[in-house]
């Protein structure tokens, strides 16, 4: 069966450079400065015009001539920065002064191995990088000059800095870079997201990608506001206050501190890495004069949050929203922390891929588009402005409503593809819609239920984990044995062995790993009886 979203439909998308839409608004003139990021770590803040400022300064320092004391990059002269770093204000500066200028970027992963971080860049070829550091002597592995290599935050002498970078722009009086045209198909970055054959693919973001899930998240919101009344904040500014651990180069920690913020006045608060301790410090946030609001998490570290001994005597009491992606969210985990905050009615949840720039479905608030969005527990939710969808069988015919198939989506969100592997590329973008991998069902109210995964990919910890990735590296081991060093810690192995007579296989040789977790699965209930 053909699904269309049920929200209206988005607004044209133009051909023009993204920084247009988020910094050159005309309602943007009429707002009042406020605090737009905090780092919980250090205590620095930086205000929304600050920001603006070192973007458009940053992007003079990236984009002007060398003649001039700039950098010279120019996406013609195949020039592409790659950025390893963890959270911080900057992260943002930089993306968008790279933006403006319209050269690519990659976003590697800040827990990236020495042998990750060189496949992702084998993908990307950064011809420069950006690094936090912490991370610089990783970056240093990349094989670039080190005149190539600067720090995105903080000193070490003979790197010079974003910071510094900025620095000289204004000191030398450098004329600033005009903001350069883009189309939609106009590359902005590179994110990664493994699959069925084994290492991370390098997915391709375009500049139209960004305005159409930009477009869609602002009529989500138009939409909440005809049923709800607008939030009110017990901030000091009067401004939603949200919390962010989740890792830039993740999508969802990437559009909710770098797109989504810049729609509405509103502040971010940035933890570098995960802490618990930290994080429970900050909800009251005393040192920085300001309360948290939102929070946005994963389900493996909601279920910390809700096992750890302070989630019941913690001060709370200011956050009014929580979200939660990257994962599927068990309804019993929803449940309970819901329970700690009684105001609040549900846990915003979202259903998405790296492929389709972030998200496909989500779920909506009561009594939402005339009440034809429904909201049913355990569902994945409805899908979201400007998408279409279909559920297929193996044989390629469209599925009745609750049967379950394959999900295939379409619109403006879907990547450019995956760099460097046309074969993948062929195989996941078909005839303009996009596969999922996914085994989903929608019922006859339009509501996507989540039922496994048709790709092999696993899900720990909110990260996107191949088999065959894993797979591979025992088989690349001469003793067959896992050299933990070469893949992160959220990769290892650490549910035992099992030993089975034969490997389950369909006649075209693919393992049918469900079997395998049904055995183990039956194993461990039987042995829990003993």
């Amino acid at each position: 069966m053909y699904h269309k979203s049920f929200f209206p439909d988005l607004p044209k998308v133009p051909e023009s450079n993204v920084h247009h839409l988020l910094f050159n608004r005309p309602d943007q003139r009429e707002w009042p400065d406020y605090t737009l990021f905090i780092n919980i770590a250090t205590g620095q803040r930086r205000s929304f015009r600050e920001f603006v400022e070192r973007v458009r300064d940053g992007a003079t320092a990236l984009g002007a001539d060398v003649s001039q004391g700039g950098l010279g990059l120019r996406p013609e002269n195949g020039d592409f920065v790659g950025i390893l770093s963890e959270n911080c204000p900057d992260y943002a500066a930089l993306l968008h002064s790279l933006l403006a200028i319209t050269v690519p970027f990659a976003l590697f992963s800040s827990y990236s191995t020495p042998y990750e971080f060189q496949h992702a860049n084998s993908l990307a070829q950064a011809t420069r990088i950006f690094a936090s550091p912490s991370l610089l002597q990783l970056a240093l592995t990349s094989g670039l000059p080190a005149d190539r290599i600067y720090l995105l935050e903080g000193e070490n002498k003979g790197y010079t800095s974003y910071d510094q970078l900025i620095s000289s722009v204004r000191k030398n009086g450098i004329p600033r870079v005009p903001v350069r045209h883009a189309t939609k198909d106009t590359l902005a970055y590179l994110t990664y997201s493994s699959g069925t054959s084994g290492p991370p693919k390098a997915v391709m973001i375009s500049h139209g990608n960004i305005i159409t899930t930009s477009f869609s998240t602002m009529v989500n919101g138009m939409e909440m506001a005809k049923t709800q009344d607008p939030p009110v904040w017990n901030t000091p500014d009067g401004l939603q206050v949200t919390f962010n651990v989740l890792p830039l180069y993740h999508s969802i920690g990437l559009y909710t501190t770098s797109f989504f913020n810049f729609f509405s006045r509103s502040t971010i608060v940035m933890l570098p890495k995960w802490n618990i301790d930290i994080f429970f410090d900050s909800i009251p946030n005393r040192n920085v004069d300001t309360t948290i609001t939102t929070i946005l998490l994963v389900p493996s570290l909601l279920h910390q949050l809700v096992h750890h001994p302070r989630f019941k005597t913690a001060d709370m009491k200011s956050v009014k929203t929580i979200g939660s992606g990257g994962a599927y969210l068990p309804s019993q985990l929803a449940d309970q922390v819901c329970a700690r905050f009684p105001d609040m009615p549900r846990v915003t949840e979202g259903y998405g891929m790296s492929e389709f720039t972030m998200t496909i479905a989500m779920k909506p608030i009561p009594g939402m588009l005339d009440g034809r969005a429904k909201n049913k527990p355990g569902s994945a939710g409805i899908l979201v402005s400007g998408v279409e969808a279909r559920v297929v069988r193996p044989d390629g015919s469209l599925a009745d409503p609750n049967e379950p198939g394959e999900l295939l989506v379409r619109g403006g969100s879907a990547a450019l593809g995956y760099k460097g592997n046309d074969k993948a590329t062929l195989e996941t973008f078909v005839d303009g819609w996009v596969r999922t991998g996914d085994q989903i069902r929608i019922d006859e109210d339009g509501v996507l239920f989540f039922e496994d995964r048709t790709k092999d990919t696993l899900k720990i910890s909110g990260m996107q984990v191949s088999p065959v990735e894993i797979e591979n590296t025992i088989l690349a081991h001469p003793d067959k044995l896992i050299t933990d060093e070469r893949l992160s810690r959220y990769k290892w192995l650490r549910g035992g062995i099992g030993i089975v007579e034969a490997i389950p296989k369909l006649p075209t040789g693919k393992v049918l790993r469900r079997v395998l977790v049904e055995g183990y699965e039956k194993g461990a209930k039987a042995n829990a009886k003993l």
